[in-house]
């Protein structure tokens, strides 16, 4: 297998256990989402997906979406949002831009327009401050659809905003009043 398709694949796995499942490699998470990196090298090794410290930098440095981050001293790894799992992530809550765009499917569609966003499985709901972010994630799940939401009215009334490190805003829902299908 070469490097760039075998980082992904790491990548992937990174995601699955820093997000979602970290009990899969023995992994625990401290109470903001916090992995030891010698551990879990360790772990990944021990699970037959064999990585080093220079390669894990090379993943989080070279990921896309940029889901991860290392503390100063790399010695913690986390998921930067995402996450299933109840973790605090620490995110000081912050005035949003004015306006926010979420990408869907059009087979979702009906049913936000009917309840709004939901964070579902998820601590959050995912909201991208630019067109192609939000049309890249939608695109994933399908025909795409784009939704604005009026941020700085939710703000106005209450409904709280954190930005992730890697720039993706993030809220509790979005009511059906906020949205508008673009």
């Amino acid at each position: 297998m070469n490097t760039q398709k075998q980082d992904r694949k790491l990548s992937k796995l990174l995601s699955l256990v820093l997000r979602h499942r970290p009990e899969i490699i023995g992994l625990q998470l401290d109470a903001n989402a916090w992995a030891d990196v010698d551990e879990l090298i360790a772990r990944l090794n021990q699970a037959q997906h064999p990585i080093e410290l220079e390669q894990l930098k090379s993943i989080v440095a070279n990921n896309d979406k940029q889901r991860f981050t290392f503390n100063a001293d790399y010695t913690k790894i986390r998921a930067n949002q995402g996450h299933s799992i109840q973790v605090d992530l620490n995110l000081p809550a912050i005035q949003p831009p004015s306006i926010l765009y979420h990408g869907t499917s059009e087979k979702a569609i009906d049913h936000i327009l009917a309840t709004g966003l939901e964070k579902r499985n998820r601590q959050h709901v995912h909201l991208s401050s630019d067109l192609a972010t939000a049309s890249k994630v939608g695109r994933r799940h399908g025909k795409l659809v784009l939704l604005q939401v009026d941020a700085k009215g939710m703000h106005e009334t209450g409904h709280r905003f954190f930005c992730s490190k890697n720039g993706v805003w993030l809220t509790d829902a979005v009511p059906v009043v906020y949205l508008t299908r673009i």
